[in-house]
């Protein structure tokens, strides 16, 4: 055991959040800065098919300034768009399903993962190859909070080679993985939520953190032109929610008793119910709120470099609109984004 956490058995472990400094520095770009492109109920998962960008919008299949392409009777946990035209739709109840190219109408199940039905994140490395985030083997992908303050490592990534119709384990044992891409390495990256990092799955095995204590919560990762990527934060880390996730007995309690919406959890978006919790610094003071005040939601979109540094961030902060930042995706000098707790897709001008 280390002298240090020998030494918090009597002084106490503190609750600290790293801070937003350097490329993170707050700004208010996202509502500032980003155009408006389309105001819908909870947008989500966006994808370019190689003709249109694609979102989901609860159990729909949109395309950007089209119509709808497709419905479901449930919600569209993730999609992503191969090389030949087919586009995978993953489901909250655990199926994948293929619409167009080579693989339409085909299907993957739970039982094809081991019973595993919380498809997070999808992305193609070729026409015949499928990474798959299954970010949990007990809850379904719209239970993430209840995943999250269950303190859940029960995640894992997939490979699966769609001309063999096999699926192969490639990691386990993860927190949330809630965003996947292949690298040029021949490896993929992967968002794990829940321990708020990024990291690099190597061919032929092996497990490499690139980027650590992030200030929020991971999720979809998308390719940058320039050969970096974009990575978005869905939610923000604060101390009062870690200071619950330490709190076993008190967190049962709260789960056992009190409505879902209104747990000391991170969420989408916040401030439209008087019942949600509340820290003291985010309390109005004469009718404002303060932006740097502690909050449950907020907006980020961070720009990795070739090296998976962050170079520059966009964000919403606390008395923000356009929180819950979920997915993007890079488009002739764009990046577009998902705020789905804003109820919005952003368009923000990349610069060289």
């Amino acid at each position: 055991m280390r002298l240090d956490s020998l030494l918090d058995w009597f002084r106490g472990q503190a609750v600290t959040i790293p801070p937003m400094d350097g490329a993170l520095r707050p700004n208010t770009a996202l509502d500032d800065q980003a155009a408006l492109l389309l105001e819908t109920a909870q947008p989500d998962n966006l994808a370019f098919d190689g003709r249109a960008v694609l979102f989901s919008s609860g159990g729909e299949l949109h395309a950007l300034g089209g119509g709808v392409l497709g419905s479901f009777d449930t919600a569209i946990s993730a999609l992503t768009c191969g090389p030949d035209g087919t586009t995978a739709v993953g489901l909250d109840d655990g199926r994948i399903l293929f619409k167009g190219g080579a693989r339409d109408g085909q299907a993957l199940g739970p039982a094809d993962f081991g019973g595993l039905a919380c498809p997070t994140a999808l992305a193609f490395a070729d026409a015949n190859a499928l990474f798959v985030c299954q970010g949990s083997s007990a809850h379904r992908p719209s239970d993430w909070v209840v995943d999250l303050m269950s303190k859940n490592a029960h995640g894992s990534v997939w490979r699966v080679d769609l001309a063999a119709g096999r699926c192969e384990r490639l990691a386990g044992d993860l927190a949330f993985p809630y965003g996947v891409l292949p690298d040029a390495a021949g490896g993929v990256l992967v968002a794990e939520s829940w321990r708020h990092r990024l990291l690099r799955l190597k061919p032929g095995g092996g497990i490499e953190p690139v980027l650590t204590k992030l200030p929020g919560y991971p999720a979809r990762l998308a390719p940058a032109t320039d050969g970096g990527a974009w990575l978005c934060l869905f939610a923000p880390r604060n101390r009062l929610i870690e200071f619950v996730l330490e709190e076993d007995a008190y967190r049962a309690d709260m789960m056992r008793d009190v409505a879902r919406d209104y747990w000391i959890a991170p969420a989408l978006s916040s401030g439209a119910q008087f019942l949600e919790p509340l820290q003291c610094g985010g309390v109005k003071t004469m009718g404002i709120h303060k932006p740097w005040s502690p909050t449950r939601s907020y907006g980020l979109l961070v720009r990795l470099d070739r090296s998976l540094r962050p170079v520059a961030s966009f964000h919403s902060r606390a008395n923000g609109r356009r929180h819950g930042i979920t997915s993007a995706v890079e488009r002739d000098g764009r990046v577009l984004a998902t705020s789905k707790g804003g109820n919005a897709i952003l368009g923000l001008t990349v610069l060289p």
